[in-house]
């Protein structure tokens, strides 16, 4: 099991102790229309007492960030992501956009791409 920074509970064999869904109560869809490509942004503003979870993804966004990047910081299912980041837009201490370009979800350079960044973090 390893504790610090990250405050994510592992353990080597069984890998994640805490599962995803109960990070959001077991709700598993958002209550704001996100895709993975959207961009989100934490808003100026003091923000309520909130999880550990919420927090590290307020702290993310600081700077416009797609969805698809903040899980994979958090190490969460982007499902689990969207419920989290629909939380904090509902609580008006984050913004969410719609990509400026409709994707095709099907275009490789661009899952290459996003894969690639993916790798990265």
């Amino acid at each position: 099991m390893t504790t610090g920074d990250d405050e994510l509970w592992l353990d080597e064999a069984a890998g994640l102790l805490v599962r995803p869904y109960a990070v959001t109560a077991g709700r598993t869809h958002p209550t704001v229309d996100l895709d993975m490509l959207s961009l989100v942004v934490a808003a100026d503003g003091h923000p309520p007492v909130m999880d550990p979870e919420h927090a590290k993804a307020l702290e993310l966004c600081r700077k416009p960030t797609p969805v698809a990047e903040v899980a994979a910081h958090l190490r969460l299912p982007v499902v689990v992501t969207k419920v989290l980041i629909s939380d904090l837009v509902d609580s008006q201490v984050m913004t969410a956009h719609a990509p400026r370009t409709a994707a095709d979800p099907t275009d490789r350079a661009l899952l290459e791409k996003l894969l690639d960044g993916l790798q990265r973090v």
